[in-house]
């Protein structure tokens, strides 16, 4: 099959019109104009990464972060164009799927709700007519403590931070809001949306004593949960592959590319 066809389909689930503006997506290495027999899906293209993908014989990589997100001053041969220049070499494509997978409905941030029983949920900050970026929904009293315990436990980490004057630790919640990656500058949304906690990574110091001051508690796991796209689009893609009966094969990379851990 071609490359192209499998992105079709791709497509009519998460159209790249949905993106948010300014984003980057779509094919941005390679050709889809080419055979395809192994694809990997990827939060990250890093050096494992690319290691892995080439010692897996991997034809074409969906990805949830572009390699390329600032324009390229050069091509000439160092650490951080090796990555670009190693795929190029072996005729791997790369194709990115950034914020449209945020806002396309049943997509990532559908996804976290589901894990997290998040239920009754709204986008948080409209992106598009009918679309947007983040869900606010509602999940069993319990404290923050408890809420934030599950959160670790569903995704995996050894920690998360919490933005919570130890005063306001036990007070019961029931009403949350969530984005994956960086979505800070959306918590006067979530405010809005009457959310008493927001789930999301990459929280700064003093944006964190703003939501404090603006009565909105807060869970920062990590920009790394959004790994959750690389077991979800491969489970999609497997799907499709059955009713489609593709003959290719669906890799999940397993590479670990965050770049902190805790001791």
């Amino acid at each position: 099959m071609k490359a192209e066809t499998l992105i079709e389909r791709y497509e009519v689930f998460c159209p790249q019109e949905l993106s948010m503006e300014g984003d980057v997506t779509g094919l941005q290495l390679g050709s889809l104009d080419k055979d395809l027999s192994r694809v990997m899906v990827a939060l990250d293209i890093r050096e494992d990464t690319v290691k892995e993908a080439i010692a897996q014989g991997v034809d074409l990589i969906i990805v949830k972060h572009a390699p390329i997100f600032r324009p390229l001053k050069n091509l000439v041969d160092n650490p951080q164009n090796r990555l670009l220049l190693d795929l190029v070499k072996h005729d791997i494509a790369v194709y990115v799927s950034h914020t449209n997978i945020d806002v396309v409905p049943g997509g990532l941030n559908d996804w976290f709700c589901e894990l997290l029983d998040v239920t009754d949920t709204t986008y948080l900050s409209q992106t598009q007519a009918g679309y947007g970026i983040g869900r606010v929904g509602h999940i069993a009293p319990q404290t923050l403590e408890q809420f934030a315990n599950l959160v670790k436990a569903k995704f995996g980490l050894d920690s998360v931070r919490l933005v919570s004057y130890e005063k306001e630790s036990q007070a019961l919640l029931d009403c949350v809001a969530i984005c994956g990656g960086s979505g800070q500058s959306f918590y006067p949304e979530a405010i809005k949306k009457g959310a008493q906690v927001y789930v999301t990574g990459d929280i700064y110091y003093h944006t964190a004593q703003e939501m404090l001051t603006q009565g909105l508690l807060a869970i920062d796991p990590g920009h790394h949960i959004e790994v959750l796209f690389v077991e979800k689009v491969a489970q999609l893609l497997n799907l499709w592959k059955e009713a489609q009966g593709w003959d290719v094969t669906i890799l999940q990379s397993q590479a670990n590319t965050n770049p902190f851990y805790h001791r």
